[in-house]
């Protein structure tokens, strides 16, 4: 735990880290005062501090309005801890010098408080958002096979329901429905807000009887390569999510059923997520990684749905 007594800090903003550089070591008069000044290095700026002893979140300078991402707690008059969830840091300051002790222990203290109360509302919102995934499910009917998305990307709904004009896929973990990914008519995809998202999954397909399963990223990629191969896909939703996927779906299926990693070619994206990722998940499982395979000069394609859809339509999106 770093412990922060500048009021001006200057901070590696490279994703994911944060890593003081400088400091000037100022007195100040309230944690308060000394809270303000260190958010405000993190672009966090208008907050009413409350030195109360509670848990408080507030939202990130780098994430949409309404993130909710960070947090501080003031144990006491003269420290306070604050911290962002997406990235994992976390950080003492006090109304000035190093902090002794006692101040150092109350801070501990208060950063795992801290994150027992996160992880109890996590549950909580999880627990609510799978309620309302079974609510939204049960309610639906089955998808207009004349959707707009369903339509542009030529390919049938394999069992996915329709909300209005959303489609619905459904998203299970441990064999319970958890969450709903929405697509809608722009092909714009969203989850319900605040459910499972790690080794959560769909599928297109059945898995029973299987002898070899593939794993895709997006619900439309998947359903391509099953129309095209015959065989059950699971849907990881995205390159993130692909080896969380890949160690449960091992852990469920017999040693002698093959997975199969079936990638996207992320080739304009820097790192190429979605091979590197794909490539992982596989030596995690000891699986194998198929690649779409574009038409000559293809400067569109990225994974095998735009593959299946290139070639339907004669080699051009």
């Amino acid at each position: 735990m770093a412990a922060i007594t500048a009021k001006k800090t200057r901070h590696d903003k490279r994703r994911g880290h944060s890593i003081s550089h400088e400091s000037e070591c100022n007195q100040y008069t309230s944690i308060e005062q000394a809270l303000a000044d260190a958010l405000a290095a993190y672009g966090v700026t208008g907050l009413a501090i409350r030195p109360d002893g509670d848990v408080h979140r507030f939202d990130t300078a780098d994430k949409a309005k309404g993130n909710r991402n960070g947090w501080y707690v003031c144990p006491s008059l003269e420290v306070a801890v604050y911290g962002f969830w997406h990235t994992g840091e976390q950080h003492t300051v006090t109304t000035g010098g190093t902090a002794d002790p006692a101040a150092t222990a109350e801070a501990r203290l208060a950063a795992q408080r801290a994150r027992e109360q996160r992880d109890t509302e996590r549950r909580q919102q999880q627990a609510k958002t799978a309620e309302q995934a079974r609510r939204w499910w049960a309610a639906a009917g089955a998808a207009d096979p004349s959707h707009p998305y369903l339509a542009k990307k030529r390919l049938a709904p394999h069992g996915l329901r329709q909300r209005e004009s959303m489609l619905l896929v459904p998203l299970f973990y441990d064999g319970e429905l958890v969450n709903l990914e929405r697509i809608f008519p722009d092909g714009a995809k969203r989850p319900l807000f605040g459910g499972r998202a790690k080794g959560v999954a769909g599928l297109v397909g059945k898995l029973a009887g299987a002898e070899r399963v593939l794993i895709a990223e997006g619900w439309a990629t998947a359903a391509a390569l099953h129309e095209a191969m015959a065989l059950p896909v699971v849907v990881a939703r995205n390159a993130d999510n692909l080896e969380a996927v890949a160690r449960r779906l091992r852990q469920r299926l017999p040693d002698n059923v093959t997975i199969t990693l079936a990638a996207d070619d992320d080739r304009f994206t820097d790192g190429n997520p979605g091979a590197s990722k794909a490539r992982l998940a596989a030596l995690a499982i000891g699986g194998l990684v198929l690649m779409p395979t574009f038409c000559a000069d293809c400067q569109h394609c990225t994974d095998f749905a735009d593959v299946a859809l290139c070639r339907s339509n004669g080699g051009g999106l």
